[in-house]
């Protein structure tokens, strides 16, 4: 089915221009103005912008934590992505270990097949490092197409592995071609000073964030940055939240580490104070790392101008607040870490950046989309706005105000990280491989459109294999 997208403002990572888009096949067959072809449906995008679909590299849909499962699943979760504009999303492979890597990456495929509404992939934790993970990996990069690796250096005793674990796999991944990814906050510190706390009888949720100062957040991240360096390999250093973490991002970086960091939209609005609110509602902005002191946010918005930091993440990972994180009433630390982000991440990014001139319409895109496709092997098959990449495309109005409520997003979860927050610019439709996921607001897709993809190697570029057709 032909559809014709016209009187959009394209936008990509570096251009903006008017035309007019031509799909065929689920792909973009031709870019240009007063295309003369015959289609099935034409789109007056009627001067929004015209947006690559966003790639949100990190989310947590139906994962178990805490003695609880988190509320959205690859259904609602994707859903509420794409009310977003995000069309494709990466999610977390959980491992156990002393079991095969390959009974965890069907446990994740058996979540999401028949479910998703628009594409995603996994990235694989690496819990342990031995003969036997060894053997499995080159599989799983160059078969399953799962080419990005999770190291934990927090979660002591459910997650965190040793540093050891995370020089060989670093290691590893230089050889095969992959990307190592790093929760980085000093886990032994941590369990030190929540179990000193719950001693001394503090038990609320602000003593989540007290337990882990931003001082062991850049301390972990300094570490894999000199780890990284030691083994020449290549590091994403996921959810940064504080200027200690991007201090030692940017140094790595100036001494040519191949080094990259990752921000979430709940780190550029939210703060501390949040966690200090009465009746147990802080537990509602309990995740990790935590909320950090206003000024933070300042440094973080800076790095993503200055291109110091270069992707923004959801961390989606949501608990209902009754039944879910009311299991850490009396103990902060059983309150399960996450919230909802996935459907808000790119109008905050919009409204907050580009309306109040903090990043250009431009970084907006690279930001969203294009920067975290080229670092997990999905460009320009996604990212971009192009001849032969693949249909996915936001029609934003930028000039649209809302209020985010749990009472009109599309997640299951019961309350919103950003309730009663102003926002301007939104998605109006978005296409998923040419076909309307979301169309005048209205939900039209459908669980298990949504396809996994298997991503390249780090560094290296898929083929758009399409001939080139821009018609100006």
């Amino acid at each position: 089915m032909k559809k014709l997208i016209i009187n959009g403002k394209i936008v990509t990572a570096t251009d903006y221009y008017k035309a007019d888009i031509l799909i065929e096949n689920e792909k973009i067959a031709a870019i240009g103005k007063k295309l003369n072809t015959d289609v099935d449906e034409v789109i007056d995008a009627k001067g929004a912008y015209l947006l690559p679909g966003g790639i949100d590299p990190h989310t947590h849909l139906d994962m178990p934590f805490g003695g609880t499962v988190t509320k959205d699943d690859f259904e609602t979760g994707t859903i509420g992505a794409a009310f977003g504009g995000t069309t494709t999303v990466i999610d977390f492979c959980l491992t156990n270990k002393g079991e095969p890597l390959k009974n965890a990456i069907k446990a994740w495929h058996d979540k999401s097949v028949d479910k998703a509404v628009i594409d995603y992939s996994f990235h694989l934790m690496i819990g342990e490092i031995n003969d036997e993970v060894l053997s499995e990996l080159p599989s799983i990069i160059d078969n399953e197409g799962i080419s990005s690796f999770k190291v934990f250096m927090a979660y002591k005793n459910v997650f965190q592995a040793d540093d050891g674990t995370l020089y060989r796999t670093l290691e590893t991944a230089k050889k095969l071609g992959a990307l190592v990814m790093v929760h980085a906050e000093n886990g032994d510190v941590i369990d030190y000073l929540t179990k000193k706390a719950l001693a001394e009888g503090k038990t609320e949720p602000i003593y989540h964030a007290l337990t882990r100062p931003p001082e062991i957040e850049g301390e972990a991240t300094g570490r894999a940055a000199k780890l990284t360096e030691l083994t020449n390999s290549q590091l994403y250093v996921v959810h940064v939240s504080c200027q200690d973490a991007l201090e030692k991002i940017a140094e790595a970086r100036s001494k040519g580490i191949d080094v990259w960091g990752e921000t979430c939209p709940q780190y550029l609005v939210l703060d501390k104070t949040y966690l200090e609110k009465p009746n147990f509602e802080g537990a509602k902005y309990v995740w990790s790392p935590p909320l950090r002191d206003k000024h933070h946010q300042d440094v973080l918005w800076k790095a993503l101008k200055s291109g110091e930091l270069q992707t923004i993440g959801s961390d989606q990972c949501s608990f209902d607040f009754d039944g879910q994180k009311s299991l850490g009433k009396s103990d902060f630390t059983k309150i399960p870490n996450g919230g909802p982000m996935i459907e808000d991440r790119m109008s905050i990014l919009f409204s907050e950046g580009v309306k109040k001139g903090r990043i250009t319409l431009n970084q907006f895109v690279d930001i969203t989309s294009t920067r975290a496709a080229k670092l997990f092997g999905l460009f320009p098959k996604k990212g971009t706005i192009a001849v032969g990449s693949d249909a996915d495309i936001v029609i934003f109005d930028q000039n649209v105000e809302r209020t985010i409520s749990a009472k009109t997003h599309h997640l299951a979860v019961d309350y919103n990280a950003f309730e009663g927050m102003k926002v301007t610019g939104e998605p109006i439709s978005v296409l998923s491989k040419g076909e309307f996921v979301v169309k005048n607001k209205a939900f039209v897709g459908k669980a298990g459109k949504g396809k996994f993809l298997k991503r390249a190697k780090y560094g290296e570029q898929l083929d758009i294999n399409q001939e080139v057709k821009i018609l100006m």
